[in-house]
């Protein structure tokens, strides 16, 4: 698709901008840098004296939001399709708990499907683009599924909240209080594009010989149709597309025109040098987060009522989770994790397979300290019954200090596994590529598919390779109150792991000391709980509704 052309300037409220300043070069030193300065909206402080709405000029013309009450409203044409920033812009934390309210999508950055395009508009790299930047404690909130926030190739996002002020992307629908608690696509979502390694491009060279390369590698991400058309890919895992941390995205998802299903937010080919600490996604149609290569990683991380995967892995990913809380609905929720290696594995051959892996761009997540709550759900609607991690198509992951719990409410004997392991993933495990360190599964169906190359089943593998398995019935409760056989989480709400020492898993502990010295899974009451102050949905005073497992 050609660049997009600009569409005529709009100009918003009443200030006079003293100056146009065009968004340049950001160098960052992850993980210690702070958002840039950004000069565009230096005349913000003058025009904030009658109206405290995001501005910036571009091209002469000033764009600034609407006071209405305590919001600010943004028409379509502030930063959608067509209209593109191509300057850097502030989105200020509003008083009295105001709301900037967006009547359209935000496009921040314009994309690029040519290197040509793409060198001659200066971006090859993140920081080359725009910044948009939003302050602790705002909400961002917009309209329709239709609307969605794209941050481009070269573009960046510095959202950095704290735990008492989070920053918040939401549905209008909810700033005004008529959304429930499990409703979805009441708005699209985030889609964050960088120039990483994904292995549905092809390239020279091995990750192992640090020489990999590739040329034209531009991949349309999810929701990729007309004028919101998007690209992401390259050669580049050391990219930055800026930092989120103590961000909340809530009521996402919509499928879009060209049949995409939009997740809370996208990670297309997104670099390790985007820093991501504290997130959550709550109440999302499709995906919580998806990861299409790249090599972004995640420090704590919440997912609450996904009714997809809660974590998807694709197309070479290579970062890690640390830290993460999974918490399906009760009637809604496929995987806990679904991690596929290769992108497109399905239209591969054997020989292009192995060469992929032979260049180590097949994904290679690691994940540690995850606790799943999954749903005893059956298949409904679009969705797949509720389930733990299912690894397949060539992916080698390593899992450690983490918990599958399906033990909560009647299994619906549709496929409520714990774990799956298919096709190539299953000489993977055969072959070693697969680590599972200090792992507790606690669901009525254990596994699911079929077994591995050398007919070891997949329980058999696991239990041999640092898995422990419970013994689950019906509706057993894996709580420290309950049956003495199974204790596995306490507190209230129920989503803390028993400290290590005290921990029973039917009597039978797993062996070796986990990695942090005191518990498996994502929390414990003996040590900090990172969730509190600043999720939603989870602790008493900032959900709509109790855990269906309390």
């Amino acid at each position: 698709m050609a660049d997009r052309a600009l569409a005529a300037s709009v100009v918003f409220g009443a200030a006079t901008l003293l100056c146009a300043c065009e968004g340049g070069d950001i160098n960052i030193n992850p993980p210690t840098t702070a958002a840039p300065v950004d000069n565009s909206t230096r005349p913000a402080a003058a025009a904030a004296e009658t109206n405290p709405c995001a501005v910036y000029e571009k091209d002469g013309s000033t764009f600034q939001g609407e006071q209405r009450d305590v919001n600010c409203v943004y028409p379509p044409s502030f930063v959608d399709a067509g209209n593109n920033l191509t300057v850097n812009l502030r989105i200020p934390d509003l008083p009295d708990d105001g709301a900037h309210i967006f009547e359209g999508s935000m496009f921040v950055g314009r994309t690029h499907d040519t290197d040509d395009g793409l060198a001659n508009a200066g971006i090859a790299r993140g920081g080359d683009g725009p910044t948009l930047t939003v302050e602790a404690g705002a909400t961002l909130a917009f309209q329709s599924s239709s609307d969605f926030l794209i941050i481009n190739r070269g573009a960046q996002l510095f959202a950095v909240g704290t735990a008492d002020e989070p920053i918040t992307f939401t549905s209008v629908s909810d700033v005004e209080g008529a959304v429930g608690p499990e409703d979805v696509q009441q708005w699209g979502g985030i889609v964050i594009n960088g120039f990483g390694v994904t292995n549905k491009c092809d390239y020279t060279g091995s990750v192992a010989g640090g020489d990999l390369a590739t040329s034209d590698c531009h991949v349309d991400a999810e929701g990729a149709a007309g004028l919101d058309e998007s690209q992401y890919g390259g050669d580049n895992n050391d990219d930055s597309s800026g930092r989120l941390e103590y961000v909340v995205v809530k009521h996402t998802g919509a499928e879009v025109g060209n049949g995409d299903e939009l997740n809370g937010i996208s990670f297309g080919g997104v670099g390790r040098n985007t820093i991501v600490k504290n997130l959550q996604v709550y109440s999302t149609y499709d995906d919580g987060i998806e990861m299409f290569g790249g090599a972004v990683s995640f420090e704590n991380f919440v997912a609450v009522y996904v009714r997809d995967d809660s974590i998807d892995i694709d197309e070479g990913w290579a970062g890690s989770i640390t830290n993460a809380l999974v918490i399906q609905s009760e009637t809604l929720g496929n995987h806990c994790i679904e991690a596929d290696g290769i992108g497109s594995f399905g239209n591969l051959n054997e020989s292009t397979v192995g060469a992929i892996i032979r260049q180590g761009i097949n994904s290679r997540p690691t994940i540690r300290n995850l606790t799943c709550v999954i749903s005893p759900s059956a298949e409904q609607g679009n969705f797949d019954p509720g389930a733990g991690w299912r690894l397949r198509e060539g992916v080698f992951p390593t899992i450690e200090d983490s918990m599958v719990i399906g033990a909560f409410g009647a299994d619906s004997a549709d496929s409520n596994y714990c774990l799956r392991i298919d096709n190539r993933s299953r000489q993977a495990a055969q072959d070693g590529d697969i680590s599972l360190n200090r792992v507790i599964l606690a669901c009525a169906e254990k596994t699911n598919g079929g077994s591995l190359p050398n007919g070891m089943t997949v329980e058999a593998w696991a239990a041999a390779n640092g898995a422990v398995f419970a013994d689950v019935a019906d509706s057993a409760d894996p709580t420290a109150a309950a049956d003495t056989g199974l204790q596995l989480l306490e507190g209230t709400p129920p989503i803390y792991s028993i400290d290590y020492d005290t921990m029973s898993v039917n009597d039978n502990a797993p062996a070796g000391a986990p990695q942090n010295g005191d518990f498996v899974g994502a929390l414990s009451l003996s040590a900090t709980d990172w969730t509190q102050g600043w999720t939603y949905g989870i602790h008493e005073g900032s959900r709509g509704q109790a855990l269906w497992f309390e």
